[in-house]
C-alpha cells in the first residue's frame, strides 16, 4: 500500500465535547448534573436551575450526543408492572475522559506502554527497554491492522502531523514531546519501535521508520526502505 496526501474535514469528538460546554447553559446544567450523587431528570434539573423544561431537555440531549453525560431509564415510582409508569430518562456524569491538547500529545499512550514494560520485565526478567520496545511495536501493529487507510491519514489522526518531503514522510509533531525532551533515549526507541509496528500493519509498500531526530521535528523518519 502506498501513501497519499489528503485533507479531510476530520471532525475530532473531544474538540467538539469541549465546544458543547461552551454554551453558557449548557455548561451550567453539566455542572449541575455531574456534581449529584444519583442520576438527574429533566425536570429536577430545569427546576434546579430556574429553567424551562424543555430547554433544559436539549441541552442535556447535546450533553448526551457529545457522551458528557450517560442516560439512563428508572422508574421513580418504585412501582413495577401493569400501571407503574413510564420509565423517566434521567443523566448522569459519563465515564469518558475527554481531553484537547495543542499541539496534540498522547502521554496516556505512553503511560500505559510504560507501564506495561514494567509490569513484564517484573514478571519475566525481559529487560524493561526490550519489553518496552516490543508492546510499543504490538500496539503500532494493531492500530495499523484495525485502520483500514494509508498511513498518512494514520499518523495525522493521531498527532504526528505528517508532511510530504520528496519520498518520504516526515513527523512535524511528536506526541510526547516534553517525555522525549526529558527521556529521550527510552522515548525515541518506544516511538520507532510504534510507528515500525504501524507500518507493519499497513503494509505500505517500500516504507521504513528510522531514527532522524531534528529540531522542531519528531525523531523518526518515514522513508523508502534500502
Amino acid at each position: 500500500m502506498g501513501f497519499v496526501d489528503t485533507s479531510k474535514d476530520v471532525r475530532d469528538p473531544a474538540v467538539s465535547a469541549i465546544a458543547a460546554l461552551d454554551e453558557p447553559t449548557r455548561r451550567r446544567l453539566y455542572d449541575h448534573v455531574v456534581r449529584q450523587s444519583d442520576p438527574v431528570s429533566r425536570d429536577e434539573a430545569a427546576a434546579a436551575l430556574g429553567l424551562a423544561r424543555k430547554t433544559a431537555a436539549f441541552h442535556l440531549d447535546r450533553l448526551a450526543d457529545e457522551s458528557l453525560l450517560d442516560v439512563v431509564y428508572e422508574r421513580r415510582s418504585g412501582r413495577s408492572g401493569p400501571g407503574a409508569g413510564r420509565p423517566a430518562k434521567l443523566y448522569r456524569r459519563s465515564a469518558r475522559q475527554v481531553a484537547v491538547s495543542l499541539p496534540d500529545r498522547r502521554y496516556e499512550l505512553a503511560g500505559r506502554l510504560l507501564a506495561q514494560a514494567v509490569e513484564e520485565s517484573d514478571a519475566t526478567g525481559e529487560p524493561v527497554r526490550e519489553a518496552l520496545h516490543r508492546k510499543a511495536e504490538e500496539l503500532g501493529r494493531q492500530l495499523g491492522e484495525q485502520d483500514e487507510t494509508n498511513v498518512f491519514d494514520l499518523l495525522e489522526r493521531h498527532g504526528f502531523e505528517p508532511h510530504r518531503e520528496d519520498d518520504a514522510i516526515v513527523l512535524a509533531n511528536c506526541p510526547f514531546h516534553v517525555l522525549a525532551q526529558e527521556h529521550t533515549q527510552t522515548v525515541c526507541g518506544m516511538n520507532l519501535h510504534l510507528l515500525r509496528g504501524v507500518l507493519s500493519g499497513l503494509d505500505p509498500a517500500g516504507l521504513e521508520a528510522c531514527l532522524d531526530p531534528r529540531p522542531g521535528r519528531c525523531c523518526v523518519r518515514l522513508q523508502p526502505a534500502a
